[in-house]
């Protein structure tokens, strides 16, 4: 192998490969559970680690959107056993250079996604802004985020993020990254994630500044009551029940929830009360304490709801009506994507700033012409991690070029990437035509 692709962290040996502009290890096990357990870290190896396959995803049903928003799980393996994380790196770094680090959590509700699902493939965002990149698999849905009665433990997908921020923190030197720059970014369920890691004790420790993207703020509180019937609704599944059976039951635990008013939008997620978060009424007190020490850039698209409202059929028959369809679901749509994005999001920061932080809201305005979708949930993802060929194939990019999209890439990626260097935000021109800072 070429000395390049060898790394030596203190968890030992690990064997990487070059890639293009980028040196990437995969797939490398940052702790280890049992079902419906806490995770513990992964024990140090001596011989080298082959780190050249990509991580496991978490086992998951389909998800909802696939036929809008791509296959989630990145059609990679699934298994139960999924806290893996890879590092995706320049290939030009010199001998000695520390880069500012960026920890990817990515989204799906808490039910779906992967780390290396090719859609967060972070390979031009690495090489183009000159960052080391890690992308973090974590547990979702009945595995990671429901617990709290008896042996099953709640949190359980945000403790496993937590192992890989320490991971980071531990070993990301060896990789050419800097543990005293270390941004946490996350979309959507990943948003949400990094807000409450914020909110953990030695917060501060692991990361120094966060970009938090479409988190669902306004489906995050009063959920004591769904999460107790959801859990109630899954009393049967042990640490013994086939894995299938454990995916397949998802369902009618979802059925379980539904009947909560908004937070059943988002049914699995944090919750409060249980390690490692604070109580609900205690949540406030937690990031205003670490306000002043954590720079944040939080935002939204302009029509977040914009995606999930045509998975509706009744909203659907709506937008058919003559005349009046397509004007009443666009107000639904603004509505909604008030309630459960921008609302909260303003409302935090404002909050954040009084309590001494330095807060930089965004809204990202971007859409491909005639495009139903506009600037839906999630349609920023691929500008940020540099999958615009991803993209290119799926209905909220159709008719958009491939040379636009590279091109408002660009300038996305330079504004997040400034952030995580600690830099003011480079607003090009470009960047200022699909991004309104605030």
């Amino acid at each position: 192998m070429d000395a390049a692709t060898l790394f030596h962290p203190p968890v030992g040996p690990v064997r990487g490969r070059r890639h293009g502009e980028v040196v990437r290890a995969t797939g490398i096990p940052y702790a280890r559970a049992q079902r419906f357990a806490a995770p513990t870290p992964e024990p140090e190896w001596t011989e080298p680690f082959d780190a050249r396959h990509p991580s496991p995803a978490s086992p998951q049903p389909p998800a909802v959107l696939e036929e809008v928003i791509g296959e989630q799980s990145g059609g990679l393996p699934q298994r139960e056993h999924c806290q893996h994380l890879s590092v995706t790196a320049p290939a030009d770094r010199t001998d000695g250079e520390l880069l500012p680090v960026m920890v990817w959590v990515h989204g799906g509700s808490y039910v779906s996604g992967a780390g290396d699902a090719p859609v967060y493939d972070p390979s031009v965002l690495a090489a183009e802004q000159r960052v080391v990149v890690v992308t973090v698999t974590y547990r979702l849905g009945l595995l990671g985020y429901l617990g709290g009665g008896g042996e099953r433990m709640a949190n359980l997908g945000l403790l496993d993020q937590l192992e890989a921020f320490r991971w980071v923190q531990r070993n990301i030197a060896a990789f050419g990254g800097d543990p005293r720059r270390v941004t946490a970014f996350g979309q959507s369920a990943g948003g949400d994630a990094v807000l409450h890691l914020m909110a953990t004790e030695g917060a501060r420790q692991l990361f120094s500044r966060t970009i938090v993207q479409s988190a669902p703020l306004g489906v995050t509180r009063g959920r004591a009551r769904m999460s107790a019937a959801m859990l109630a609704a899954s009393r049967d599944l042990t640490a013994d029940t086939p894995i299938a059976d454990v995916v397949a039951a998802q369902a009618a635990v979802l059925t379980a929830g539904s009947t909560f008013g908004m937070p059943s939008l988002m049914p699995f997620g944090i919750q409060y009360g249980h390690a490692p978060l604070p109580a609900e009424r205690e949540v406030r007190r937690r990031w205003a304490s670490v306000a002043p020490d954590i720079p944040l850039l939080i935002g939204t698209t302009a029509q977040e709801t914009n995606l999930f409202l045509t998975a509706v059929p009744a909203l659907e028959r709506l937008a058919a009506l003559p005349l009046i369809g397509r004007p009443l679901a666009a107000a639904l749509s603004a509505l909604m994507t008030q309630l459960v994005y921008e609302a909260p999001a303003r409302r935090f920061v404002r909050a954040y700033r009084a309590a001494g932080g330095r807060a930089l809201r965004y809204r990202f305005t971007w859409s491909a012409r005639r495009n139903r979708y506009r600037s839906s949930h999630a349609i920023e993802v691929p500008f940020v991690l540099g999958t615009e060929q991803l993209a290119i194939t799926l209905l909220p990019y159709r008719g958009a070029d491939l040379a636009e999209l590279r091109r408002v890439g660009t300038a996305i990626r330079t504004v997040w990437a400034d952030f995580a260097r600690g830099d003011g935000p480079r607003a090009t021109p470009v960047a200022r035509e699909v991004l309104r800072l605030y």
